[in-house]
């Protein structure tokens, strides 16, 4: 009896810790897609369709439960509005804009920035003090980005020389930031995955008129077989399965260990980079990436 408890327990704890690993390949494939999504589908359509998707699918499941709780949206209307404008409009538009013109290795390093801003944000919203150290690692951590997103290339800095797409998904990571702070701080009524279905429904809504203003006027949809598997793919994987998977690693092993899951995504947009878009590494992936990660580490560590 103990032995088969004891296996249990193992395998239990194995399952824990693999979820570390298995749940950033869903996430970074958000940023594969952006980059796959180029000549097939608008960023913008994408984004729509992604998020509209999403709440059909799991809608059906929960309705029930949301409309028990009807009288607390309106409470919450405008913070839901907000998360969903920051981690769903901003977040899940900019980086298939970002993919139009920049690579996948580049956003996943860039976009793994995310932690640095949520350091700053949060001192700045809740007046928290940073340590030196804490400093140290938000100005390595810019040091690495600046010089990934200027191809470790002196001139091109004194030049402004660029790819736009390393600003969008620059702007996705601070999108995100923001999105995290609040959604972690502001306390509802509604369940994680309730707030969740609700936030893709009014994400979908505020994306709906931008997505008519690029199909009208810019890059026109074409609803084909591509499209419907894309917004599919965008829409179960980095969505709902990421989702999932984040939501059940923060139970098991908590909030802090489980944003560690920032510090492989790199690694994996950089596998998906080289595997299905024939992307080079390049020395200043390296040497950009490692000041970084390092940055991170300095400033999410915990000093007394």
């Amino acid at each position: 009896f103990f032995k088969l408890k004891n296996k249990k327990k193992n395998i239990s704890s194995f399952f824990q810790f693999s979820l570390l690993f298995i749940q950033p390949i869903f996430m970074t494939s958000n940023i594969a897609i952006a980059r796959g999504a180029l000549g097939n589908i608008p960023p913008i359509s994408l984004a729509f369709s992604r998020w509209l998707l999403v709440f059909l699918i799991i809608f059906p499941f929960i309705y029930q439960s949301i409309f028990k709780k009807k009288k607390y949206f309106k409470e919450e209307f405008w913070k839901l509005t907000f998360l969903a404008s920051t981690g769903y409009v901003g977040c899940g538009a900019l980086p298939y804009i970002s993919g139009l013109t920049t690579t996948v290795t580049n956003m996943s390093i860039i976009y793994a920035l995310s932690p640095i801003f949520i350091v700053l944000l949060s001192a700045y919203i809740y007046k928290e003090r940073l340590k030196i150290f804490q400093y140290s690692g938000v100005i390595l951590s810019l040091l690495g980005v600046s010089f990934i997103i200027f191809k470790g290339n002196f001139n091109n800095f004194v030049n402004l020389n660029f790819t736009t797409g390393d600003l969008w998904i620059f702007g996705a990571a601070i999108s995100w930031s923001l999105f995290s702070i609040f959604l972690i701080n502001w306390k509802s009524k509604f369940s994680i995955i309730e707030r969740f279905t609700l936030m893709s429904f009014i994400g979908s809504i505020i994306l709906a008129p931008l997505f008519i203003v690029e199909h009208l006027y810019f890059l026109p949809t074409k609803f084909d077989t591509i499209y419907l598997e894309f917004s599919l793919v965008a829409a179960l994987f980095p969505g709902i399965i990421a989702f999932l998977m984040y939501t059940k690693l923060q139970q098991v092993v908590g909030a802090s260990i489980a944003g560690l899951t920032v510090y492989l995504m790199p690694i994996y947009g950089s596998i998906y980079g080289m595997v299905l878009f024939s992307e080079n590494l390049v020395h200043f992936h390296f040497y950009g990436a490692l000041m970084v990660l390092l940055g991170i580490f300095l400033a999410k560590k915990k000093y007394k």
